[in-house]
């Protein structure tokens, strides 16, 4: 479901590398272990199996992470899971196989691979002596269908064709996050329990989905002043909140109807990224009333995924003018405009609709906690 985790993926280290300038989310916890894992007990649903097991789990990243688990943020990572996936650290998706063998047909289509061909790759034995189309019949989990099309990118040489030797599945565990973020995390910081697989396994365990989620939810630096804006970024991409607001201005300024999407610009540019955006347009007509050269301004958008972008020229004159126009200063965070896209979406939602559900529980578990 998320929009930009391959970016974010690549940005980590820079994020990394500045985490200590979000206070709220990076300093050390000033509570003991015990006492975490007793509060978070008690803000577990009542019903849930195994809940000091969850409790270990997410105190365990907190600690590891080197994240303040304070009520408000410990509510904000439990929100995400049972928002995501009502705490299933593995869970079932409705219609799998349909979804399984529409992402192989697709491919295959888009390959010019008759159908034929793909059908006589499927009745091929898998590992588990079942012929691939058996498992694909029998697929329930997300984990099923990572593993299905690991063992046909490995086993099977039109699987490394139709997926390019890329697993499709990039998103999993009890909090959706990408597979990607979670690789260069690990890269960076090291995982913390051991790989006996790889990654990707771990990010359908427990205690993987809970630690790379809340690393993603979290550990990243911003100015936010409520945690609903990371709701948005947690499903939009890093900063998609702070972006969309600076769209607005733009907007305010330019008379150009954007939409506040968070993506300031075009994400096939290319290297020399001569090829503007909707908002790289409006802005670079502005340059001349914000006293920038268009060269100036390109190199202040590169900068989009990272927090330094509030620190840039071009930050700095579109809200000093358009805050002056307004007469007030203007929003430095909204919630991003998008429509949902996902194979396992089967109704019209966004950006807001998530958000809106994410803020209900989290408020809900703040209420527990205070009650």
């Amino acid at each position: 479901m998320h929009v930009r985790n391959l970016r974010l993926a690549l940005l980590l280290p820079l994020a990394l590398l500045t985490a200590c300038a979000t206070p709220p989310a990076s300093r050390q916890p000033q509570r003991s272990a015990e006492e975490v894992r007793v509060q978070l007990t008690d803000l577990l649903p009542a019903r849930l199996d195994q809940r000091e097991g969850w409790a270990r789990d997410i105190e365990a990243a907190f600690t590891h992470l080197q994240l303040l688990p304070s009520t408000e943020n410990l509510c904000a990572a439990l929100a995400m899971i049972e928002q995501e996936t009502g705490y299933s650290a593995n869970p079932t998706v409705p219609n799998l196989p349909r979804i399984a063998r529409g992402e192989i047909e697709r491919r295959a289509a888009r390959l010019k691979i008759p159908k034929l061909a793909v059908s006589a790759v499927l009745r091929l034995p898998s590992g588990d002596g079942r012929n691939f189309d058996q498992r694909l019949q029998a697929l329930r989990t997300e984990k099923d269908m990572s593993d299905l099309f690991e063992e046909l990118i490995a086993r099977v040489p039109l699987g490394q064709t139709l997926f390019d030797s890329a697993n499709p599945v990039r998103t999993g565990g009890s909090m959706q996050v990408a597979i990607a973020f979670a690789e260069a995390h690990a890269r960076r910081q090291p995982y913390p329990y051991g790989v006996e697989l790889s990654i990707r396994d771990e990010v359908f365990s427990r205690r993987g989905g809970v630690y790379f989620g809340i690393a993603h939810l979290l550990q990243y630096p911003n100015s936010y002043s409520r945690h609903i804006y990371r709701y948005a970024d947690f499903n939009a991409g890093w900063y998609a909140s702070r972006n969309a607001a600076f769209q607005n201005a733009v907007a305010r300024l330019s008379g150009v109807d954007l939409v506040p999407d968070g993506d300031l610009r075009l994400p096939d540019a290319g290297l020399l990224n001569r090829r503007p955006s909707q908002t790289q347009a409006a802005t670079f007509a502005l340059a001349d009333r914000l006293g920038l050269s268009e060269s100036r301004i390109r190199r202040d958008f590169a900068r989009e995924d990272r927090f330094d972008f509030e620190q840039t020229d071009t930050w700095r004159a579109v809200f000093a003018q358009a805050d002056a126009e307004a007469g007030a200063a203007l929003p430095r965070a909204v919630i991003p405009r998008i429509t949902l896209q996902s194979p396992k979406i089967t109704r019209t939602l966004t950006t807001e609709w998530f958000v809106n559900r994410v803020q209900t529980r989290y408020q809900q578990c703040i209420n527990r906690a205070y009650r």
